[in-house]
């Protein structure tokens, strides 16, 4: 494939502001097209940020030939029916974390996109970013020893987010921001854990508010991680070796990265270079693994966004976390009472890690059901037949502006612009 790949935006909100400007400085890529549920919010994107092509609905998009791949950026729990309509429809898909709800969903989605021999590909941005490389160089050094412990954490005061406190939209922590320690544990300490040890306190909808997560592994290595959607945190990660340590400012966007020795002596440091909003990595290798043909994307690899789904599975099983859509079908996980439970162990990365299910218990009481919460009109699919089974309780004109809240609360470049 040669010249520029046409790329089509789906959602209209911050995060798909932030990206429809970073592409302007990507090349081999054309902003091609945006598609929106609502027609005049897709003009309004689309002559905001110079697209001709705007879509008043994703199947009309779907069926543009000349759109190469979308960018998905619609909230997490309408990802599994908008992934499948493009990828049916013989498109490339690059889609934001939380990549689904549960790794059934995530295993579905790659196997369509085999079938249609189309590219999927998790945009987890700080996988894709120059000092990931940084600090894998660093700990190849050896200059802290063997690393044998890691720790990370991010939080953010988000609690009165729609997305974040609704169980019919996937809310809760985890997928939102714990996505992020676990994905730093994975990049640098590997999937083959041998324990899995979670606990949470809830929101009053039974949803994971603040979590602890701690991995062993067979090595002897551990890694403990923390999320929290009620309080700000450091969002740093350290590694901890047999001869020093090193610190990672942000783990959600690497700022720089201190080491030191068994002294506490400051050895060296290392900041992030110059970048336009950070997306531009992911964009740039999204479209070169398309132009090659490849069925895989080196930098987020399925193989790792599978093990990490089916890891958060187990997390939220030991939390007793269910969503409303994992109980109206048939559940991708089973529900347990909220305490830790000791996971048998896990292969990594290839095959996914697959936890065995404990005798099956029932299920938590969610104290508002799916069909008392009106999904993102926007950005909802085929998911809202279920998810809305009895009437709604909020009008559709309620619905369009939870919609709206939501897409643009997706996160940014800028933490302190995404998280206030």
């Amino acid at each position: 494939m040669f010249g520029k790949l046409n790329m089509a935006i789906i959602g209209t909100g911050r995060m798909a502001s932030v990206m429809a400007e970073t592409v302007r400085k990507v090349r081999g890529v054309r902003l091609y097209a945006v598609a929106s549920r609502d027609a005049s919010r897709a003009s309004e994107f689309g002559e905001q940020h110079g697209i001709k092509k705007m879509y008043g609905s994703y199947e009309e998009l779907a069926e543009d030939s000349k759109v190469n791949f979308v960018y998905i950026a619609t909230p997490h729990s309408e990802h599994f029916e908008n992934a499948k309509l493009f990828l049916e429809h013989g498109k490339h898909v690059l889609m934001e974390k939380a990549f689904t709800i549960n790794a059934k969903q995530a295993e579905t989605l790659y196997e369509i996109a085999d079938s249609h021999q189309v590219l999927l590909t998790e945009a987890m941005w700080v996988r894709f970013m120059p000092m990931a490389g940084t600090i894998r160089d660093v700990l190849d050094s050896k200059v802290i020893g063997e690393p044998v412990m890691l720790t990370a954490n991010l939080g953010y005061n988000v609690r009165r987010k729609q997305r974040l406190i609704e169980p019919a939209l996937g809310g809760g922590t985890l997928l939102d921001l714990g996505v992020y320690p676990l994905n730093f544990a994975a990049m640098f300490f590997g999937l083959e854990i041998s324990e899995v040890h979670a606990a949470c306190t809830y929101t009053s909808k039974h949803l994971d508010e603040q979590e602890s997560i701690t991995l062993k592994y067979p090595s002897g290595k551990m890694a403990v991680l923390t999320a929290t959607m009620a309080g700000v945190s450091d969002r740093k990660g350290i590694i901890t070796g047999t001869k020093g340590y090193m610190i990672v400012e942000n783990i959600n966007n690497f700022e720089s990265i201190t080491v030191y020795d068994l002294d506490n002596k400051q050895l060296s440091s290392y900041k992030r270079p110059k970048q336009n909003t950070g997306y531009e990595y992911e964009v740039e290798a999204f479209a070169k693994a398309v132009k090659q043909g490849a069925s895989d994307c080196q930098e987020m690899p399925r193989s790792e966004t599978i093990s990490i789904m089916h890891l958060m599975d187990e997390i939220r099983r030991q939390f007793g976390v269910v969503y409303p859509c994992e109980i109206s079908a048939v559940p991708a996980i089973e529900a347990a009472e909220p305490e830790p439970v000791q996971a048998p162990e896990v292969s990594a990365p290839e095959p996914a890690p697959v936890f065995a299910d404990p005798a099956p218990a029932p299920a938590p009481e969610v104290s508002e059901p799916a069909a008392d919460i009106a999904p993102a009109a926007e950005e909802t699919a085929a998911e809202t037949a279920e998810l809305t089974a009895a009437p709604a309780a909020e009008t559709a004109e309620n619905i369009s502006e939870t919609s709206e809240v939501m897409t643009q609360e997706t996160e940014q470049m800028s933490e302190a612009q995404l998280w206030d």
